[in-house]
């Protein structure tokens, strides 16, 4: 639902409306706006930080390699960095700081019609949609990237881009900067939800309309590249926990499980009774500390990455 126009007339009785231009933007301004609450919002400073004169512009590094997912054919021209971690939260507090802003306008202004009001809103507006334009750029490759590599039955590729465009767009309105997690895992698994959707509806539709057998449209990797992806994502996860410790494990504890399985080395995994003659103790005992620190990495995956 949209805003409809009518007149504002002022204490003097002159009628006053918006410029076509303001029009044609406030009419685009849905009545209902949702954000993603942050405790920052509520200082009068945060508005001067991201918004103000002074404030820094971030890069946008477009069309940007993801480690979880790699390409098969490496793009024609340099792959740029990332956004940083820094740079990201700036972005989403940007983006979900005008759409607060624009929130409390539309409650306003649902009451009593203000043209000081709707030109407040039109700016607010623009500026959450430049910057979820500015976000869409920095993650736009991670939808081309998966589509390239995901095949589905009877589903073409852009039809597949066109999903997974909907999905980040999905998720960059979902997403949360204050849990402290990458956008690009949060986004790369909203699009895999989308390519599931897409293959189930698309077999359901093939049950009912099915067409003649075609060995090429048979032959996908979906399932690897699913597994592959959600065991990145997981291995992500946990690195992220035992950097920040936030499992509260002990040295020894945090030892045994980066060198049982190579988790910062990246190298060979390590027996039990090489971590042992390493930490100095005995082979069931480096059992028993493994066993306990992994109980407690679970519940803390479970609990930060899995209960959202």
């Amino acid at each position: 639902m949209t805003y409809s126009f009518v007149e504002n007339t002022e204490v003097s009785g002159s009628p006053r409306k918006l410029s076509p231009e303001l029009q044609s933007i406030y009419e685009q301004i849905p009545e209902s706006i949702s954000h993603v609450p942050h405790e920052s919002f509520e200082l009068p400073a945060t508005e001067h930080e991201l918004f103000g004169a002074e404030s820094v512009e971030v890069d946008i590094p477009r069309w940007t390699h993801f480690p979880e997912v790699p390409e098969d054919t490496p793009p024609s021209r340099k792959a740029r960095k990332a956004l940083s971690k820094h740079d990201e939260a700036r972005l989403f507090l940007r983006f979900n700081y005008a759409r607060y802003r624009l929130g409390e306008l539309t409650g306003k202004q649902i009451k009593r019609f203000s043209k000081r009001r709707s030109e407040e809103m039109v700016r607010w507006y623009k500026h959450a949609q430049a910057t979820r334009a500015s976000i869409v750029d920095a993650n736009m490759a991670l939808v081309m990237t998966m589509a390239r590599r995901t095949r589905i039955p009877h589903v073409d590729f852009p039809e597949l881009v066109s999903e997974g465009n909907m999905a980040l767009l999905r998720a960059i309105e979902k997403f949360d900067v204050s849990r402290g997690f990458k956008f690009s895992t949060y986004a790369c698994r909203a699009i895999l939800k989308g390519f599931n959707r897409m293959a189930t509806k698309t077999g359901r539709y093939v049950q009912r309309f099915p067409t003649e057998f075609d060995p090429e449209l048979e032959r996908s990797d979906y399932d690897v590249l699913k597994h592959k992806i959600q065991q990145d994502n997981a291995v992500d996860d946990l690195r992220e926990v035992l950097a920040d410790n936030r499992a509260n494990l002990t040295d020894v504890e945090r030892t045994v499980v980066t060198e049982r399985f190579a988790l910062e080395s990246g190298g060979k995994k390590k027996t039990l009774s090489q971590v042992g003659l390493q930490v100095g103790l005995t082979t069931e005992r480096v059992r028993q500390i493994q066993k306990k620190a992994l109980s407690k990495l679970k519940a803390t995956l479970n609990e930060e990455y899995l209960a959202a």
